[in-house]
C-alpha cells in the first residue's frame, strides 16, 4: 500500500492502482450494487482530457512539457488499455465527480511515470491542476455523456437498425405474392399480402431511426466551457470551441459548445429526448416481435403461418418443442428500455438550480438501452428473420376459410346484404361462396369475378 493525500487528509491506496485518493474514498463510501460506470463514459472523458491538454497547451495554460504525456496517457485510457483501473459504481455523486477524478488520477499517474515521477506523487502532473485544467466535473461529465451516446448510436444502434431493416425488406419482397388474411382487433379482416405486412415493419424501423436522428444536434452540443455553474470561471474563453473542434476532427462528429452553458449543466433535454425516441423504437420492435411469434404460433394448434428457425430445444419436459425465443428475448429488451426511459425521464427532471444531480444514472440507462436494442436487433435479424419462412398452404387455408372477403361484395350488394351473407355462413358453418349463392342476390359467374383476393390488395383505379 502507499499513502496518498487529498483535501480531506491521508488515505491508503494499493501500490498496483493507478487511481488516487479520491477514487479510493469513492470505493469506500459508494459500495452500492455491482453496476460499474460504463466504460463508454470513461473513454469519452479520456478523449476530452486528451483534447483539453492539446488546447490548453496551445493557449499557454498548460506547460508544453506536460501536453504530450497527458494526451498520450488519456488516449491510452480512451482506447481501453487501462479499463481495469476504473472500478467505481454508477451510484455515486450525481455530478459524476468521482468518476471524473478517477480518470484524472489515472491519467496523471500514467503521465508522471512516463516523465520519471512516482505513482501517486502528483508531480510533475497534477490530476486537478493539469489534467482537469479548464474543466469542472459539472461540464466535462455531461459532455462525456453526450459524446459517449453519440458514438454508441453511430457505432452500435444505427448499423443494427439498418441490418434488421434490410432483412425485413428482403422478406417483404420475397413474400410480395403470398396472400393472407389481414387481422384487426385480433379478428379476421380483409386480404393483404404477407409482403405488405412486412413492408409495414420496414417503415416502422425507418420512422424509429428518423426520430433518433432528429435529436442528434442536441447530443452534439457539449457543455464544455461552463465549468462549475455555467459562467466559465477558470477556463479560457476559446477553450470550449477549440476542444470541440479537435474532437470533431478526430471523431468525425459535428460537435460544438452548447449555446447556453447554464441549461447544458442544469438540464438534460437531449438525453431525455433521445430516450423517448429509443422507447418509440422499442415499441415498434415489440410489435414486430409479437406479430412474428403470433404468426409462427403452433405449429399445429396456432396460426402456423410462419416457420421460425429452430435454434434450440424449447422444453426440458416436452420433446420436440421449439419456442420463439428470439422474439421473446427482443420483447424483454423492449420492456427494459421502457423502464429505462421512465428512469431517464425522472432523472432528467432533477436539475436543482445550476446542476442536474442524476447524471450517472442518466448515462447508464441511455447507454444500456442503446446497447441492448442494438444487440437484440442483431440477434433477431440473424437468428430469426434471416431464416424465416412462410407456410403458404396455411396462409391460403386461412384466406379461403375467412368470411371477411365478403367486404368485396359491398359495392355490388350493399353493406346490409353483405353482412347477412357473412352471418349466415358463420351461423350455418358454410363457406362464404355457398352462403352468397344461396341468398339469390348474386350469380355464380359474377361472384367468381368479385371474390378474388388478389384484386383486394389496393384501392380501386376507377
Amino acid at each position: 500500500m502507499r499513502q496518498e493525500r487529498d483535501s480531506l487528509g491521508v488515505i491508503e491506496v494499493a501500490d498496483t492502482a493507478l487511481w488516487g485518493a479520491q477514487t479510493q474514498r469513492s470505493l469506500h463510501f459508494f459500495a452500492i450494487g455491482e453496476e460499474r460506470m460504463p466504460l463508454a463514459i470513461i473513454h469519452a472523458l479520456a478523449r476530452i482530457k486528451a483534447a483539453a491538454a492539446q488546447v490548453n497547451g496551445g493557449l499557454g495554460k498548460l506547460p508544453g512539457a506536460l501536453v504530450e504525456p497527458i494526451a498520450l496517457a488519456a488516449l491510452e485510457v480512451a482506447s481501453g488499455q487501462w479499463d481495469e483501473q476504473f472500478p467505481l459504481r454508477v451510484w455515486q455523486t450525481g455530478s459524476g465527480t468521482q468518476s471524473n477524478m478517477n480518470v484524472n488520477e489515472v491519467i496523471a499517474n500514467l503521465a508522471n511515470e512516463r516523465l520519471g515521477g512516482s505513482r501517486g506523487g502528483k508531480s510533475p502532473v497534477h490530476p486537478n491542476d493539469h489534467v482537469n485544467l479548464g474543466q469542472s466535473s459539472n461540464d466535462v461529465f455531461p459532455s462525456a455523456l453526450h459524446l459517449s451516446v453519440a458514438l454508441a448510436l453511430r457505432e452500435q444502434l444505427f448499423p443494427a437498425i439498418a441490418n434488421l431493416r434490410d432483412l425485413l425488406q428482403q422478406r417483404s419482397e420475397e413474400f410480395a405474392g403470398m396472400l393472407k388474411i389481414g387481422r384487426t382487433h385480433l379478428m379476421d379482416a380483409v386480404p393483404m399480402s404477407l409482403g405488405q405486412e412486412f413492408s409495414g415493419y420496414v417503415d416502422q424501423l425507418q420512422q424509429g431511426e428518423t426520430g433518433i436522428r432528429l435529436v442528434l444536434p442536441g447530443l452534439h452540443a457539449l457543455a464544455l466551457g461552463g465549468t462549475a455553474v455555467g459562467t466559465g470561471l477558470n477556463t479560457h474563453a476559446d477553450f470550449a470551441e477549440q476542444v470541440c473542434t479537435v474532437l470533431a476532427q478526430e471523431l468525425d462528429l459535428p460537435l460544438r459548445p452548447a449555446s447556453n452553458p447554464f441549461s447544458a449543466l442544469a438540464g438534460q433535454e437531449a438525453l431525455c429526448q433521445l430516450s423517448g425516441q429509443l422507447r418509440s423504437l422499442a415499441m415498434s420492435l415489440l410489435k414486430i416481435a409479437n406479430d412474428i411469434r403470433w404468426m409462427g404460433s403452433g405449429p399445429r394448434a396456432g396460426l402456423g403461418e410462419l416457420a421460425l428457425p429452430e435454434n434450440e430445444p424449447g422444453s426440458s419436459i416436452m420433446p420436440g418443442k421449439v419456442n420463439p425465443t428470439q422474439a421473446e428475448a427482443l420483447s424483454m429488451v423492449c420492456a427494459q428500455v421502457f423502464g429505462n426511459d421512465a428512469t431517464v425521464a425522472f432523472a432528467s427532471s432533477q436539475g436543482n438550480f445550476e446542476l442536474n444531480v442524476y447524471k450517472p444514472v442518466l448515462g447508464y440507462n441511455v447507454l444500456q438501452s442503446i446497447r441492448l436494442l442494438a444487440d437484440a436487433m442483431n440477434s433477431f435479424a440473424l437468428h430469426c428473420i434471416q431464416g424465416l419462412q412462410a407456410r403458404e398452404a396455411q396462409l391460403r387455408n386461412h384466406l379461403d376459410s375467412s368470411l371477411m372477403l365478403v367486404t368485396a361484395l359491398v359495392p355490388r350488394l350493399g353493406y346490409e346484404r353483405a353482412a347477412s351473407i357473412a352471418q349466415t355462413a358463420h351461423r350455418e358453418g358454410t363457406t362464404l361462396r355457398e352462403a352468397a349463392l344461396a341468398s339469390g342476390w348474386i350469380e355464380d359467374q359474377e361472384l367468381e369475378e368479385i371474390l378474388r383476393p388478389e384484386q383486394m390488395l389496393a384501392p380501386d383505379t376507377q
